[in-house]
């Protein structure tokens, strides 16, 4: 469809972390940094493992849990360090259709509680069946990254 694509991710291992009762603006700056150290080095095996894309926000209807995550790169996929931090853990995602909505610009948590809405509106005007109570934030770029930016919102398909 031209407002939205449904892909097909398969079964991979993400790096995460939950932060609780803060705002998501807030939870996603301390869970950037609590997943950054990890990546720096703050696991068992001492080891700089390379930042990658997407870094995702779950976002639950009613709820001020946010986890906050990075993919673990292909090739620590089988085997990513144990991190050391006890708020951060290493979990596996399943295989999954998911609708997803791309935008561009500086990505608030407004713009993607809009752009989510959006989402779930056209879904449900063409019948597509979808979990409704939590969608994910994805975002693609560096803060320093000025122009053509590109970000994500993810719901999954039933």
């Amino acid at each position: 469809a031209k407002d939205y694509e449904l892909r097909q991710y398969e079964t991979a291992k993400w790096v995460s972390t939950v932060i609780r009762g803060e705002t998501q603006k807030e939870a996603m700056r301390q869970g950037f940094w609590k997943l950054f150290h990890y990546i720096q080095g703050k696991n068992e095996k001492e080891m700089k493992v390379d930042m990658t894309v997407p870094v995702t926000c779950l976002v639950k209807s009613g709820c001020t849990d946010f986890k906050i995550s990075f993919f673990v790169p292909f090739e620590h996929q089988d085997s990513p360090p144990q991190p050391t931090d006890s708020d951060v853990f290493i979990e596996e995602r399943k295989a999954a259709a998911l609708f997803v909505r791309s935008f561009g610009g500086f990505a608030s948590p407004e713009k993607y509680a809009e752009e989510a809405e959006a989402l779930a509106r056209t879904l449900r005007n063409r019948g597509q069946p979808f979990h409704e109570d939590f969608f994910y934030t994805a975002g693609y770029d560096s803060p320093f990254k000025l122009f053509n930016r590109h970000n994500e919102v993810w719901y999954f398909k039933k």
